[in-house]
């Protein structure tokens, strides 16, 4: 069994911070790295890690982590040896032509009109339209912050406080510390973790072998799939950041598990992936009410719903439709052990295009049997964390109008960034062929704002005995920013310290 070194890693790994309902993500840039590894020779003590959820004595009122990207490593002094060692996702960050192209970020969702993590020099058009003053600073840190008042856990105002309070004492040192703050966003959760289309979020999740965290055994996947120093499904240690070339204390790290002989960077550490996705609720709703209304036009909200959970996957309550085919049983629902091939193998109850069955086909992935289909998909989970911003707001699901934008801070770990959360994207989540459908995109992430001509984007449910086709699926999604960071452990910190 796989033991983790809890103590080096950070946190919000392993937990969501689930309890800490008001948070901040600050995206910094290193303006003095001699003043900023001076800080940072400190600050690592500040770190939230993972022995934290173990040792009920130190849970404090606030969490802190951190994380890196390229330009933030090399900002640092890392000799250019040593970046070289990462992966060339990371190496070329979210926003190059290639990766855009791959994830789907075009047209509203291109990097040009993005309010934070555009490095690039494709900014002239946003520029005309004063679309964001943050858009051609370069990121090179994010400070992640979470607040909880202990004595009210579910009081998101007092949390809210503590949070900022927290903040504020941090910002106070940024610029003595080589620091200046670029943008931040304020993430926050609901007490039935409910995202801005009125779905419960965050049920399915993967458990990481030695964790402490127990569930079924589907759900249980090897710990290097999501970091790094660790064997992953393959039965081998995930590629990690080496020091290839002499540089800072390097007592600091722990040998190549894989036996290369040379000093980990990447031990205990990760790849955290974040996205910044605009809502469009009453798009997605309209759409909903519209294809599921009356035959006298009016609105049959049941039929609405209904439409709404084959679309995604699971009822509003986070009940799962493959469970509950019929209707919401209503309760809020955490269920999440089951398996298509066994209780929906036809795609009757949860169709085949849903965006929870397409991101996590479980024990159904193709024509595959049920024990490769596992296999198949434990190679390519992600640990999703995800943060609401903007209005929260209450009301009923098929009648949303948001007041600004609003929409989800998406962050995931990986420790392979093209075969995790870059595979799902493109293959499962953009590519229309799944099953036996040809075009189908994924309702949620996969669709286009503007399909080439003749082209379609529908969503098929599976029924007897012939199919319904739901045609023209609209683009409820708008990416807002976004980068690819490298998650140190907490010797790793220290070391940056050195360089």
């Amino acid at each position: 069994m796989t033991k983790l070194e809890l103590e080096d890693i950070q946190g919000y790994i392993i937990r969501g911070y689930a309890h800490m309902m008001y948070s901040r993500f600050v995206y910094l840039q290193i303006t003095d790295a001699a003043a900023a590894k001076k800080w940072l020779s400190k600050s690592w003590e500040d770190m939230t890690t993972a022995v934290h959820f173990h040792d009920r004595s130190k849970i404090s009122d606030t969490h802190l982590n951190i994380a890196f990207t390229h330009l933030g490593l090399e900002s640092l002094g890392l000799y250019q040896e040593n970046l070289d060692a990462f992966s060339r996702e990371f190496r070329q960050g979210m926003v190059s032509p290639h990766r855009s192209r791959l994830l789907g970020d075009v047209e509203s969702s291109a990097p040009k009109h993005w309010k934070w993590g555009n490095n690039s020099d494709d900014s002239k058009d946003s520029e005309k339209t004063n679309e964001s003053k943050h858009l051609n600073k370069p990121i090179h840190l994010c400070l992640m912050i979470f607040g909880n008042d202990k004595k009210t856990v579910d009081n998101l105002e007092k949390d809210k406080i503590v949070c900022l309070n927290y903040y504020e004492k941090l910002k106070a040192e940024f610029a003595e510390s080589g620091l200046k703050e670029i943008y931040f966003i304020d993430g926050q959760t609901q007490p039935d973790n409910k995202e801005h289309f009125g779905f419960r979020d965050g049920i399915s999740q993967p458990i990481i072998e030695g964790s402490g965290r127990v569930g079924s055994k589907d759900d249980v996947v090897k710990a290097g799939e999501f970091l790094f120093g660790y064997e992953n499904e393959f039965g081998v240690y995930p590629d990690t950041p080496l020091i290839i070339k002499d540089q800072g204390d390097q007592n600091l790290l722990a040998q190549d598990a894989g036996g290369s002989g040379l000093k980990d960077l990447g031990r205990n550490g990760s790849f955290l992936v974040m996205r910044q996705l605009e809502q469009d609720v009453d798009k997605f709703w309209s759409y909903l009410n519209e294809k599921s209304k009356n035959p006298d036009g009016s609105l049959n909200k049941e039929e609405s719903l209904k439409l709404g959970a084959r679309i995604m996957g699971r009822w509003q309550s986070g009940a799962p439709i493959t469970l509950f085919p019929d209707k919401d049983p209503g309760h809020t629902s955490d269920i999440n052990d089951f398996g298509y091939s066994k209780f929906d193998p036809d795609g009757l109850k949860c169709p085949f295009g849903s965006h929870l069955r397409r991101t996590n086909p479980r024990d159904s992935v193709d024509d595959h049997g049920v024990k490769e289909s596992l296999k198949l998909s434990k190679q390519h989970r992600i640990i999703r964390r995800a943060r609401l911003y903007g209005e929260i707001f209450e009301g009923s699901p098929t009648n949303k109008k948001p007041k600004g934008e609003v929409g989800l801070l998406f962050a995931c770990f990986n420790a392979d960034i093209s075969r995790q959360f870059e595979f799902l994207q493109y293959t499962w989540g953009k590519l229309p062929k799944v099953k036996e459908l040809y075009n189908d995109p994924d309702p949620i992430i996969g669709v286009k704002e503007k399909p080439d001509e003749g082209e379609e984007q529908n969503f098929t449910i599976q029924d007897l005995p012939v199919n319904r086709t739901i045609h023209d699926l609209p683009r409820v999604i708008t990416v807002k920013g976004g980068a690819y960071f490298f998650f140190p452990s907490i010797s790793t910190l220290r070391y940056l310290a050195t360089v």
